[in-house]
């Protein structure tokens, strides 16, 4: 932000917008989750997060370890995968139960767009916290914008990645053409890494919390700049129709990569999903983790710039939340 004083954000202030927001929503509760073996759903839980190594996973074992204390009789499964797109088509193989999604995919796979070719029947948990896309180059490179990068060679993640998807989009809305203006590979976090230290690439993308650490694997040499992406903003939105308003402009804070400024990049919501079938006490259970345990979901590396904020759990856009969230968000709100 900018200005003469700088105001606290809702992403600076997470712990206390948790606890104000948790607060409200508690308000209609009698009790808090606590372990009981006789109360609850039961059976396994399988959750599709994303890379290993990514805030996906990270999300998806501290959800797992919160629903199993509150439920024990409901077992967790985290399922690794390259992201998004690839997590859509786990529930719809019924592969798994629920998944993380970019708000953006989870709405184009609800609408029947590209990159699917039909529509996917999906429903949501909630939305639970803000996605930051990061671009960076090396430090000493001469690279100051994404249409500096027509000629050189790119990284925009796995290929089935929201990451992917966007990043494509990113480079069009700049004005390259994937594959001939700009040499575009897809690789994972570590591979990228490498890559970008080896100079086999010119720049990676990576969409996650702040700081990731594969990003900050780099800072430490050769060191690395994040190229600013808010400014692509009205194209994305333009070209994307209604899933582009889930993109939002946001600031990549100062001194989240050692000495770096703050960035303008895009933010997009993440939303946990699951099928239409998935038996409402499931989903209830999931829903009461989200508000009750809000405080224990965020991974504590990107505790300054990620948020699950209850306040925001019940905008899922177009994709309709599940009867049984809307139920226990009822219980839970009044």
């Amino acid at each position: 932000m900018t200005g003469p004083a700088r105001r606290p954000t809702r992403r600076t202030a997470l712990r206390a917008a948790l606890g104000t927001a948790c607060a409200g929503l508690l308000a209609g509760a009698a009790t808090a989750d606590a372990p009981d073996p006789d109360r609850g759903p039961q059976g396994v839980l399988r959750v599709a997060t994303g890379e290993s190594d990514g805030f996906y996973a990270a999300f998806g074992r501290l959800l797992a370890d919160e629903v199993t204390a509150a439920y024990p009789r409901l077992s967790c499964e985290v399922i690794n995968s390259e992201g998004s797109v690839a997590n859509v088509r786990l529930l719809q193989a019924r592969r798994a139960d629920v998944a993380l999604a970019l708000s953006d995919i989870a709405w184009a796979a609800y609408g029947g767009t590209a990159p699917f070719g039909h529509r996917v029947p999906l429903r949501a948990i909630g939305r639970v916290y803000e996605n930051y896309v990061q671009l960076a180059v090396r430090s000493a490179s001469r690279i100051h914008s994404v249409a500096d990068l027509a000629g050189r060679t790119v990284s925009l993640g796995a290929a089935a990645s929201g990451g992917a998807v966007l990043g494509d989009r990113l480079l069009r809305a700049a004005g390259l053409t994937p594959g001939t203006d700009v040499t575009v590979r897809h690789l994972l976090m570590p591979q990228a890494g490498h890559a970008m230290r080896a100079g086999s690439i010119d720049a990676l993308l990576v969409a996650g919390g702040v700081p990731l650490p594969v990003l900050a694997g780099l800072d430490t040499g050769p060191g690395i700049r994040l190229l600013p992406l808010s400014g692509l903003l009205p194209r994305l939105r333009a070209g994307l129709g209604r899933a582009g308003s889930g993109l939002e402009a946001v600031t990549v804070p100062a001194g989240a990569y050692r000495k770096s400024p703050e960035v303008p990049t895009i933010g997009v919501a993440n939303l946990l999903l699951c099928r239409p079938g998935l038996p409402a006490p499931v989903a209830a259970a999931l829903t009461r983790v989200l508000v009750r345990r809000a405080t224990r979901l965020v991974p504590a590396p990107a505790l300054g710039t990620q948020f699950l904020d209850a306040r925001s759990l019940i905008s899922t856009g177009v994709v309709p939340l599940h009867p049984g969230a809307v139920a226990a968000y009822r219980e839970l709100h009044g």
